[in-house]
């Protein structure tokens, strides 16, 4: 497994080894132990979900769940493209506010770790995408929460156009960073 960190210190981008022949390929997508070696932590997943979206430029996010029930995720694409984008959130982080971004694909099987306290979202780069990722908590309602994906406060570089992109309602409407109160 190949392992890259990021200047924000928590997310990592792990990229399997490859085994392939003619018949196709074998990797292993996940292992505990290199998993928190490169994480610095260890971590229980109690969820996995899976996201699909039909056309290039759905944008999920920034979403976050806030304690006792915050989440990290291991977030893979199993079919398309995806920009992945992790913002962290927590209070006295040096790097508060900054974000960490990461193509996603079922060609390259990079996987990117977005720990608790960060804001996570991604905006798909083809049609035809499938997300799985890995939680390390239940979701929770009462305890879901989104910052908006293209505040300036913020300046992530999503490479698309702002009318072009095809957001839920939840995501239209989500709150400023300047009015986001951090629970991290």
């Amino acid at each position: 497994m190949d392992i890259q960190y990021f200047p924000v210190d928590g997310p990592c981008l792990f990229t399997p080894k490859l085994f392939g022949d003619a018949r196709g390929f074998f990797m292993e997508s996940f292992r505990q132990t290199e998993f928190e070696m490169a994480a610095k932590s260890s971590l229980k997943f109690v969820q996995d979900n899976h996201s699909r979206s039909l056309q290039k430029g759905t944008l999920r996010g920034l979403h976050y769940q806030s304690p006792p029930h915050a989440q990290g995720k291991l977030v893979r694409c199993i079919a398309g493209k995806v920009l992945d984008v992790a913002v962290d959130v927590r209070r006295g982080s040096a790097s508060y506010g900054k974000y960490v971004s990461a193509e996603l694909s079922s060609d390259n099987h990079a996987q990117l770790w977005v720990p608790p306290g960060f804001l996570h979202g991604f905006l798909t780069l083809t049609d035809h995408v499938d997300i799985q990722y890995k939680c390390t908590n239940y979701y929770a309602a009462d305890c879901d929460g989104s910052v908006l994906w293209n505040d300036p406060d913020i300046a992530i570089d999503w490479g698309v156009d702002p009318e072009n992109v095809i957001l839920s309602n939840k995501d239209k409407n989500a709150q400023r960073f300047a009015d986001f109160q951090s629970p991290f």
